[in-house]
């Protein structure tokens, strides 16, 4: 499995041809690396979850270039929905919604609904036209790692992590770090108002400020990415909070001084480097051998709330 580094409109062309031929191909988007597969092939998408280990019954998201396309895959879409795409789509937003006939059960989960997006990444959207000019209608792409895991923002990282299940007929295209760093907010809009399943860079402001709503706060029944208790977690203990280990990594601001003892992984100067920086800081403490990461989370709302939300999950132990 080797990794592409210069993607050029024959490379990307290649690539839709292996994703309509039900091959695996890891590609980036603006929040993490993408495990992609074609979304109306169920051989592609079970090949997915072996790669990934993941649950059956967990959905994933499918990736659509252009809006025309969401069509192919909902029976109907609130006014909201629509407002929320037109201003935040290519962006880091998942919109859940009725699924049509096409979204099949292997897709979704076995719910009623599907998870849509359109990502930011210029290599994503030309992999997506090329896809669409070819007759796919869709892509499947949960982050490439293994269920549970921390998500890539590199593609060293994506082949690090899958490499051993991947088969040498699959695909890496490599553009470069995610400028985002975490998973895309994931709003449910199977209701009167939206709901956010997920928290991430679109914020629960910003979505009023879009749809003159307010957010429904009341907990919701459906089953998305990344919102398991122990989820985004690293082989070493996450500690969250000023704690004094000796020998443990160490994640806050740069305005925080690194305690005694401790080596620093990520002096991230403001929240937006803070979500780029995280994943990988997490990484990097597993490459060095650390059994333990210190990290103090971010205060504040909108995006600084969803680090929160991924160390939460990152200090929960997996069994």
């Amino acid at each position: 499995m080797t990794i592409i580094s210069h993607c050029t409109l024959e490379t990307l062309t290649g690539a839709a041809t292996a994703l309509r031929q039900s091959r695996l191909v890891i590609f980036p988007t603006e929040t993490v690396y993408g495990l992609g597969g074609d979304a109306e092939s169920e051989q592609a998408v079970r090949r997915i979850y072996e790669v990934k280990g993941r649950p059956l019954d967990h959905p994933v998201i499918v990736h659509i270039g252009e809006l025309r396309f969401l069509d192919f895959w909902i029976s109907e879409i609130p006014d909201y929905a629509i407002t929320l795409a037109r201003d935040f789509w290519p962006g880091s937003m998942t919109l859940v919604l009725p699924r049509s006939q096409n979204a099949r059960d292997f897709i979704t989960g076995a719910q009623g609904s599907v998870g849509l997006r359109i990502p930011a990444h210029p290599l994503a959207l030309q992999l997506l036209k090329e896809f669409h000019s070819q007759g796919g209608k869709g892509v499947a792409a949960p982050s490439a790692n293994r269920f549970g895991e921390v998500s890539p923002t590199t593609a060293e990282a994506a082949e690090s992590g899958l490499g051993p299940w991947l088969s040498p007929n699959d695909m890496i295209l490599d553009g470069g770090p995610c400028v985002v760093g975490i998973e895309s907010t994931v709003i449910d809009c199977c209701g009167e108002r939206p709901r956010i399943l997920r928290p991430g860079a679109i914020t629960k402001e910003m979505i009023k400020q879009s749809t003159s709503l307010e957010v429904d706060e009341s907990p919701g029944q459906t089953r998305v990415s990344g919102a398991l208790e122990n989820h985004y977690a690293p082989q070493a203990q996450v500690h969250v909070g000023d704690s004094q280990i000796p020998g443990a990594g160490f994640i806050a601001l740069g305005a925080v001084s690194t305690p005694q003892g401790m080596l620093r992984l990520a002096a991230p100067r403001d929240v937006d480097e803070y979500a780029r920086v995280l994943y990988r800081s997490l990484k990097e403490a597993d490459s060095q051998g650390l059994t333990s990461i210190v990290v103090i989370p971010p205060e504040g709302d909108g995006l600084a709330e969803a680090i929160r939300d991924r160390i939460e999950k990152a200090r929960t132990k997996k069994v």
